[in-house]
């Protein structure tokens, strides 16, 4: 990836996982921190990562990693949990309502 076309690094990336989720947790991570990306979410809504990341119970979870000091530090939200974003404090999304959101609507 390039951003050439930015002065500034981005201050938030958001992915959505996909079977290929391993490219999000790894990857994707480094190669954020790398550009300095203050803020990383990582929203997988179909809970498809390993227990390593999600734990025993494989729920749908959003990530937050924020950069500080070269490293990111993660914080997990699931459920009714409403998202803590240090980029956007005044946001008020919960990881039910982004699960929600992508979900197909039946008419």
């Amino acid at each position: 990836l390039t951003y050439q076309g930015f002065r500034e690094p981005l201050r938030l990336a958001v992915e959505v996982t996909s079977t290929n989720w391993e490219d999000d947790y790894v990857d994707k991570l480094d190669e954020y921190k790398g550009l300095g990306i203050s803020e990383y979410w990582i929203v997988d809504y179909l809970a498809i990562a390993s227990r390593s990341y999600l734990g025993r119970s494989k729920v749908p979870t959003v990530f937050v990693y924020q950069l500080i000091n070269g490293e990111y530090q993660s914080q997990a939200f699931r459920g009714k949990d409403r998202i803590i974003s240090p980029t956007f404090p005044e946001l008020e999304l919960t990881v039910e309502q982004v699960v929600t959101a992508s979900q197909p609507r039946i008419r």
